[in-house]
């Protein structure tokens, strides 16, 4: 059966991320529909992400004056109206026929913001002309210095105001659900940002990973190399271990995001919201805290800010809301989480993102 198009109003019946989520399968074909749910191996991880936060129990106060409250988020100086922003997503085309277009000017529209990523169907200018409040970029290493460069110089002269470097994807996870599918780019969908794809080479017999793709992966040295050539906040996204995130800020770094990738690269690491306080006692309140994977609604944003993030990334419901009704479904979707965060505020005694903390969440 052919897959519907998008639809052009919101019904009734949908109220949630996860009704996204469920709609989303009738809009899209097998190959699309495999790449995006698809995580690494037995995608274990992926299920622990949303797991981490239906397992953690909040714990409200009461009788508090609460008639100013709002959700306003600021990163590197720019003022967010909700502490929401949409993660890095690759080939959006394959969801809908705008793709980072339509997800773009629904952030704008919605008082947020998103990560543009390396390997978007539109260029990055074009996107920039869409966005109505701050893009980032987000930057996959290019194997070469001076070509990863000249995406961030570009990133820049289109007015991107931070950027996302992705280090814990040297190579794409193992998706046996892609596979089983034959995944593959549809004709007219590509990276239109890269001109091509670095070569890899590897002596005969040499291990494709070890002496071909890892060659071209960056280490913390370029990472220092980047950061003396960009005036752009830098995030490194992907950072697991607390001694990762220490190096990161030693190296000049303006934030992190606590990132298994979605559970796309390696499976049975750890659910990122379990992660999140160990990375705040270790890197200070002042350093900038970012988090995603597995947050499907409102309370889980709050919790993940009462674990210690400043604010989250979210990344498939997004992609299902643009798979379902465009640049709309994604404005919608966006607006379900806010007012979903504004109740569990309201419900849990907190005025603004500031008021939320580790007491609002039951020991254990």
């Amino acid at each position: 059966m052919s897959p519907l198009p998008p639809l052009t109003a919101i019904p009734y019946d949908l109220v949630a991320a996860c009704d996204y989520e469920q709609r989303a399968r009738a809009h899209l074909d097998d190959n699309a529909w495999a790449y995006l749910q698809g995580a690494a191996a037995d995608e274990l991880t992926a299920a622990a992400n949303v797991d981490a936060f239906r397992r953690r129990r909040l714990l409200p106060r009461v009788l508090r004056d609460l008639r100013h409250g709002q959700t306003r988020c600021r990163l590197f100086g720019d003022e967010f109206e909700h502490p929401l922003l949409l993660a890095p997503l690759a080939y959006q085309r394959l969801f809908h026929p705008a793709g980072e277009l339509a997800s773009a000017l629904a952030a704008g529209v919605m008082g947020g913001g998103m990560a543009v990523s390396t390997l978007a169907t539109c260029t990055l200018e074009e996107i920039a002309s869409q966005g109505q409040r701050p893009l980032w970029f987000q930057l996959y290493w290019q194997g070469e210095r001076e070509r990863s460069l000249a995406l961030v110089r570009r990133a820049e002269a289109a007015g991107y105001r931070a950027l996302v470097v992705t280090v814990d994807a040297p190579l794409s996870g193992i998706r046996n659900r892609e596979q089983r599918a034959a995944f593959r780019l549809p004709p007219g969908i590509a990276a239109v940002n890269l001109d091509a794809t670095p070569e890899i080479s590897a002596t005969a017999g040499g291990s494709p990973i070890f002496a071909g793709l890892m060659g071209l992966a960056p280490t913390w040295d370029d990472i220092a190399w980047l950061r003396a050539r960009t005036r752009l906040p830098l995030l490194l996204k992907g950072i697991l271990h607390v001694d990762d995130g220490r190096l990161a800020r030693d190296l000049g770094a303006d934030g992190i995001v606590v990132s298994n990738h979605g559970g796309r690269v390696l499976d049975t690491t750890p659910a990122t919201l379990d992660l999140l306080p160990a990375f705040r006692a270790a890197l200070g309140d002042r350093f900038t805290l970012l988090v995603d994977g597995g947050i499907r609604r409102g309370s889980d944003v709050f919790k993940a800010i009462a674990g210690g993030a400043d604010a989250v990334m979210i990344g498939r419901p997004y992609a299902h809301a643009l798979a379902v009704a465009g640049a709309l479904g994604v404005a919608h979707l966006l607006k379900l989480l806010r007012e979903e965060l504004e109740a569990c505020m309201a419900l849990c005694g907190c005025a603004d993102l500031a008021s939320i903390d580790a007491g609002y969440l039951c020991p254990g």
